[in-house]
């Protein structure tokens, strides 16, 4: 589909017309994306997309109108034919060649860190401190999106450090990957009138403003005026019609704040889309345990998202606790991987550990590392989807594997072992075992497994309707 311009061409129509009318041109350009889903991987989404939008009420059906209305018409075109066209449709069917064909993970999104320097110094983060000096040339990011888009991979996320101290950087890299779609998590503090009005010109690539709750919550952690400074850059964003969201990351202090209507209610007010929750993570030597959640608070968030995602007009994600919609772990390249500003390519943002840089080796060669290949070969780690994560939720699988792939630390100031890693999280993992247990099996909980999924063994790609379980 890579080279079809045709199809390409009429799907940008359907979709000009879509955006003026949305009530009657939305059904028949889910219809026409539908014909060209000949895998049938979204196969869900329209299904559902369909049911709401035959009810004036529904809160995705608000957000669709939303997305009609208050974005810039030229900005959602891009948008929708890069993250949409390209993204969830052209990526599905390359990738799945290219699986195939390497017999190794293919990811649909790649993050990666344009600089390890930041302006701001956020309570328990270091780096303001450290990696001025540590990042990822131009030359080499073009690269990675190359090689990246060769293989059937069309979105590109940025974290850091602060990404938009490379802003001029990353509007040229979108600019010269339009088929590509681009997302930056920020503290929001560099977006000015100039920044937003290049967001708004180049129209694939949006922001995830991380926010800690409360503007005092904000503003503790990340220094005095930072909580306004989000909200302005949200203003500027809504203003121009531009595509933001917002990312939160969850801790056993702040869940009263971030996990309340109020705030979703405060961010939807502000212009916000989608939304990504994290959950903390004791990455680091002095990572502060305390701040994990325990099982009933992340059960909280388990109910409360789904909950919102009934009643919200607001696209949102619970990186942790979403694993039965993917079918378990996403990173290791089977739905994306994380590059530092070393460098070093890693399995998630949250394992620091990794066999190659891609400053000596291809992404696909990154992809067929040992650390990476214990991934595809030992994916999904648990049979229940509500443990996905091999550090937070099976402590012993990332222990196996790094031990077995010979992988390093990448950290940049400590490095730990993985020994050390997985003994912050074994407690919580035992005692989220039990509730994901309960839920798992609670015959009241609707599940929401994925009609296909991507998973290769012997050679043989699987597309089933059930997970390969581990006993």
């Amino acid at each position: 589909m890579k080279d079809n311009v045709v199809t390409r061409n009429v799907v940008r129509q359907a979709l000009r017309a879509a955006i003026k009318d949305p009530d009657k041109n939305i059904p028949k350009m889910i219809d026409l994306v539908e014909r060209f889903d000949r895998k049938g991987i979204n196969k869900n989404a329209y299904r559902n997309l369909r049911r709401c939008l035959s009810d004036p009420e529904d809160n995705w059906n608000i957000l669709l109108h939303n997305l009609t209305r208050n974005v810039d018409p030229e900005v959602l075109e891009k948008m929708v034919m890069s993250l949409g066209f390209h993204s969830a449709i052209a990526s599905a069917g390359e990738r799945m060649e290219n699986i195939d064909k390497y017999g190794c993970n293919i990811p649909w999104a790649i993050l990666m860190d344009p600089t390890a320097a930041c302006n701001l110094h956020c309570t328990g983060c270091w780096a303001a401190e450290y990696g001025k000096n540590t990042f990822l040339t131009y030359e080499t990011l073009d690269r990675i999106i190359q090689e990246g888009t060769e293989l059937g991979t069309y979105t590109y996320i940025y974290s850091g450090g602060e990404p938009t101290m490379r802003k001029k950087d990353l509007i040229r890299l979108a600019e010269n990957h339009p088929d590509c779609a681009f997302l930056a998590f920020t503290n929001g503090t560099l977006v000015d009138e100039e920044f937003a009005d290049e967001l708004k010109r180049v129209g694939n690539f949006g922001l995830a403003f991380s926010i800690e709750g409360s503007e005092a919550d904000t503003d503790f952690r990340r220094g005095e005026g930072t909580y306004k400074s989000v909200i302005h850059a949200m203003d500027l964003l809504r203003e121009r019609g531009v595509i933001f969201g917002f990312s939160a990351c969850y801790t056993s202090k702040n869940l009263g704040t971030i996990g309340s209507d109020a705030f979703v209610d405060l961010m939807i007010e502000k212009g916000a889309l989608f939304g990504w929750y994290f959950t903390y993570i004791p990455v680091g030597k002095d990572a502060v345990t305390e701040l994990m959640v325990d099982a009933q608070q992340r059960a909280y968030m388990y109910h409360k998202i789904r909950e919102w995602r009934e009643s919200k007009p607001c696209f949102l994600l619970d990186f942790w606790n979403d694993g039965e919609y993917v079918y378990g772990c996403i990173a290791g390249g089977r739905h994306y991987l994380h590059i530092n500003a070393n460098g070093d390519v890693e399995p998630c943002a949250f394992i620091h550990y990794s066999n190659v840089n891609i400053k000596d080796c291809s992404l696909l060669e990154a992809l067929q590392s040992p650390l990476f290949m214990e991934y595809h070969n030992k994916q999904p780690f648990n049979h229940n989807m509500l443990r996905p994560c091999p550090m937070l939720d099976n402590p012993e699988m990332l222990r196996e594997m790094v031990k077995d792939s010979g992988a390093h630390s990448t950290d940049f100031l400590a490095p730990e072992s993985a020994e050390e890693l997985t003994a912050k999280t074994e407690a919580a993992a035992q005692a989220w075992a039990e509730k994901a247990r309960e839920l798992w099996n609670d015959p009241k909980e609707t599940r929401h497994l994925p009609g296909t999924y991507m998973y290769a063994r012997d050679g043989e790609l699987e597309y089933a309707d059930s997970p390969r379980t581990r006993s």
